[in-house]
């Protein structure tokens, strides 16, 4: 894990280096909405094709925007990320592909306009139920089942409009199954059938967007937290990046790609035995159609 650590703390630095090249500004009073929201789709299709294979579709929906107010010496952001996808093939039959709702919000006070005193808030969690295919008999998650927040107070570092550090000594983790079935199996972290657990921890949240070159943006968030416990040192991490390419003004092309680790999540082999919390990761590539704001 600590490998996975270091490689999450020098690709995150590379990409603020490069953001300090690029700083759009605040609109004192303002309301400054930004963002891509778009759908990408694929197709395969096949009569006699003698190599094997079968006929499918895909397709997803995103959105990943910020709203943001200066006022005087406050500020106010907050980021919204939405993800759904369904996949179709004729020996699988409907899957979802890719689900995601993700909600913060920051408040923060400064007379420099660097260091901020800030307040934050956040909301993880998925549309749908999920399965562990090809067992679509029991499901594994449901909305709000989990469900994660954060709530923090520290310091904020955003010495350029598009890209901050936040560090918290003081923050709360709270982690949601609001399912009876999930919450009965004792999953995500939370005691058989109980619904809620708070852990009291330290958090570091960052967050970039920026063009690396014409025509292609990147929007970047990377949340890491560890508990004041006996756990103390094992850091939950959670980090997504958006690539989006623009080809013309109607096509583009988008890379969505989420590395996770929660201690408190644990994996099972093919026979059910118990091997203990492991990296997820998730890559999507489509193309289809985009829109900036």
């Amino acid at each position: 894990m600590k490998r996975i650590y270091l490689l999450v703390f020098f690709a995150f630095a590379a990409i603020m280096v490069h953001a300090q090249t690029d700083d759009k500004g605040y609109q004192d009073g303002a309301w400054v909405l930004k963002g891509v929201t778009g759908v990408n789709m694929s197709q395969t299709a096949m009569t006699n094709w003698s190599a094997g294979g079968e006929n499918s579709v895909a397709g997803n929906a995103y959105l990943n925007g910020s709203l943001t107010h200066k006022s005087g010496y406050w500020l106010w952001v907050t980021n919204l990320v939405l993800d759904y996808g369904l996949s179709k093939t004729k020996s699988q039959g409907m899957r979802k592909s890719t689900d995601k709702i993700g909600l913060s919000t920051q408040l923060g006070y400064s007379t420099n306009n660097v260091w901020f005193y800030t307040f934050m808030a956040d909301l993880n969690s998925q549309f749908a139920k999920g399965y562990n295919y090809p067992d679509k008999s029991h499901y594994i998650s449901n909305l709000f089942a989990p469900a994660y927040s954060n709530v923090a107070l520290g310091m904020e570092y955003r010495p350029k409009s598009n890209y901050s550090i936040f560090l918290s000594p003081v923050s709360a983790k709270m982690t949601f199954v609001c399912d009876d079935y999930l919450s009965e199996l004792g999953l995500f972290g939370v005691d058989p059938g109980e619904r809620f657990k708070l852990e009291a921890g330290a958090y570091v949240k960052a967050r970039a967007e920026l063009p690396v070159m014409e025509n292609v943006n990147v929007i970047t968030t990377a949340d890491f937290f560890t508990p004041y416990s006996k756990a103390f040192g094992n850091v939950d991490i959670n980090w997504d990046i958006l690539v989006s390419m623009k080809i013309n003004k109607v096509l583009s092309a988008t890379l969505n790609m989420t590395l996770k680790y929660d201690d408190d999540v644990k994996t099972f082999d093919d026979k059910g035995i118990e091997r203990g919390p492991k990296v997820q990761f998730k890559e999507i590539l489509g193309v289809g159609l985009a829109y900036n704001f």
